[in-house]
């Protein structure tokens, strides 16, 4: 059988390994794509530390994946060989359950992530469901695609699913691997867009990233700053942080929306009265299908989105993933094959 690099951990918080894995031909309705690019997501951190059920060992991390289709298996009649396309958290769905038969496959009862129920991007090649495909515009390179699977197409699909029309005021809490795009999206969408970060460090960033005004929650307290602005129709939470997000809810307009995309387990520190009187309300965001990534990066490309994106080889996978687990890049790396 041939074979191709991998990046395989063994067990639960092991050391990430450079090998030669079993390269596999698609079966019917899959693919098999060689890799070009893969992003690392701060939630391959749950995947290292078996953080969700029914991991198999080992494993190959990554869900932010772009490159080419190298074989198509039966059945696959939309996609051939050579196909520039990109496979996100989305990575496939079953079409049978009853979401599926509802139409919203985000919430399959068998939805398929890349490394949760196959080998992921950490690799020079990868199989994966036809369903899992996104065609990737001629304009962007793989690398600029490959975080539109996961962070882009989050922040995107969060924010154009509000109330919020163009001219609002939306608020972006956390200026990272999410928040970075999702300051930019919200300044593409035409709203008055407010950054919130901690510290003065970020202030630079997030007003290069589009932000018309910055909120450095160290200094202030947050939902007085942003009723100093005037209120926010929206606050897209991208940092994973339940008292930070709590600290918004007094900054919403009646009947605003606090959107939560930042992973955390703590509770919500946040009392019924303080949703019942302005109406306000929380809702928590899952990333996308296939078709949705399809959209955040057209929408990228008309809108000149881009992810701020480090360059590394996969032979790096190690040094990288140590890198975003002890939180040094500020926004994406990019494993590059």
């Amino acid at each position: 059988m041939p074979t191709h690099r991998a990046v395989q951990i063994r067990s639960p918080g092991g050391p990430l390994k450079l090998v030669d894995a079993d390269t596999i031909s698609p079966g019917p309705s899959e693919v098999r794509l060689d890799v070009a690019a893969c992003g690392i997501c701060g939630t391959d951190r749950a995947f290292v530390h078996d953080g969700f059920p029914d991991i198999t060992w080992p494993l190959t991390p990554g869900h932010e994946i772009a490159g080419t289709i190298a074989e198509v298996g039966a059945g696959v009649d939309d996609f051939v060989v050579g196909d520039r396309v990109a496979v996100g958290w989305f990575g496939g769905n079953c079409g049978h359950c009853i979401p599926c038969r509802k139409g919203i496959f985000i919430h399959c009862e068998n939805l398929k992530v890349p490394s949760w129920q196959y080998p992921g991007g950490y690799a020079e090649s990868v199989t994966v469901p036809a369903s899992a495909l996104s065609r990737i515009p001629p304009e962007l390179s793989f690398a600029e695609a490959a975080p539109m699977g996961c962070a882009g197409v989050t922040t995107y699909n969060a924010l154009r699913h509000t109330k919020a029309v163009a001219g609002d005021r939306v608020a972006v809490l956390g200026v990272g691997g999410l928040g970075h795009l999702g300051v930019q999206f919200s300044r593409a969408m035409g709203f008055e867009t407010v950054a919130i970060a901690r510290g003065a460090g970020k202030a630079d960033d997030a007003r290069r990233l589009g932000a018309h005004h910055y909120i450095d929650s160290t200094k202030n307290d947050v939902a007085e700053a942003l009723r100093a602005l005037g209120g926010v129709a929206v606050v897209l939470a991208t940092a994973g942080n339940s008292a930070a997000m709590a600290a918004t809810v007094g900054g919403l307009l009646p009947r605003g929306e606090l959107v939560a995309i930042g992973v955390t387990t703590e509770p919500l520190p946040i009392s019924p009265v303080q949703l019942i009187n302005p109406g306000v309300s929380i809702t928590g965001h899952p990333s996308g299908t296939a078709r949705d990534v399809e959209e955040a990066m057209s929408f990228a490309v008309l809108s000149g989105v881009r992810a701020w994106i480090e360059e590394r080889p996969l032979s790096e996978a190690g040094d990288a993933y140590a890198a975003v687990e002890q939180g040094r890049p500020r926004y994406r790396i990019v494993l590059t094959m």
